[in-house]
């Protein structure tokens, strides 16, 4: 019977996590979901995540799992290196995750469950439905720009989705194999809209549960100009067809 029961692989990629991993571990383990496993992928943070992540696979090797990258270059890549290797050994269902715990592990259930009790292709962990939110102390200008983020995507792209932009994802492992992360070429936070995209293009549902945003206790943020840029640019480059496969 242990067999029926799907195998759960949580990506979580790190650049300079190490106060924040073990947190992160803890709340995964503390759900009790059968066959969960946590996937760190490292971008070689040069603060000693790597060690860290290390340690935490050697504690409990058949439920963590460590991916070492020699560099750090993007999100994107390191989400397509994470999926790569879950779908690899045996996931059939992926979670991408934020390590900085903006992402409440306790809503992983309800999006596993309505993965598995619909039809949906991917349930995004959502700010934007009834019942979500984003923390208090999210800074104003930040709020601002994700309500305008997520109204620029979807007028752009037609997604029809509360949270477009939203990173905390529950994956059906043939959903994956169908959209190919391997091919997305957008990086950073824009290889979330793309994703999407590619779901939506191949006329498969998502659907979103609610969560609460919070913001980061430890760490620095990743969001610089750059990626923003990149964000602002990856709809366009989607809705020309710039290898949106």
């Amino acid at each position: 019977m242990a067999d029926l029961v799907p195998k759960i692989v949580v990506v979580v990629p790190t650049y300079n996590e190490r106060e924040n991993l073990p947190v992160l571990a803890g709340l995964l383990t503390d759900l009790e979901l059968p066959n969960l496993h946590l996937l760190v992928v490292d971008d070689n943070s040069p603060d000693g995540t790597g060690d860290v992540a290390d340690k935490l696979a050697a504690e409990a090797p058949d439920r963590v799992g460590v991916l070492h990258r020699a560099e750090k270059d993007g999100l994107g890549r390191a989400y397509v290196a994470g999926m790569t290797r879950a779908l690899a050994e045996g996931a059939d269902v992926v979670i991408q995750m934020d390590a900085d715990l903006s992402h409440p592990a306790s809503a992983i259930p309800a999006m596993v469950d309505t993965l598995l009790n619909t039809d949906a292709a991917v349930v995004l962990g959502s700010r934007y439905v009834a019942g979500g939110a984003t923390a208090a102390d999210w800074p104003w200008h930040r709020k601002a720009l994700s309500l305008w983020a997520n109204f620029y995507v979807n007028t752009l792209l037609r997604l029809g989705v509360k949270d477009a932009t939203a990173g905390f994802k529950a994956w059906r492992a043939e959903t994956l194999r169908v959209i190919d992360p391997q091919s997305v070429y957008s990086n950073g936070y824009s290889f979330q809209v793309e994703m999407n995209f590619r779901t939506v293009k191949r006329g498969m549902k998502i659907l979103e549960v609610p969560i609460r945003f919070e913001e980061r206790v430890k760490g620095a943020s990743k969001m610089s100009l750059a990626v923003q840029i990149e964000s602002a640019l990856a709809p366009w480059k989607l809705l020309l067809g710039r290898r949106a496969n």
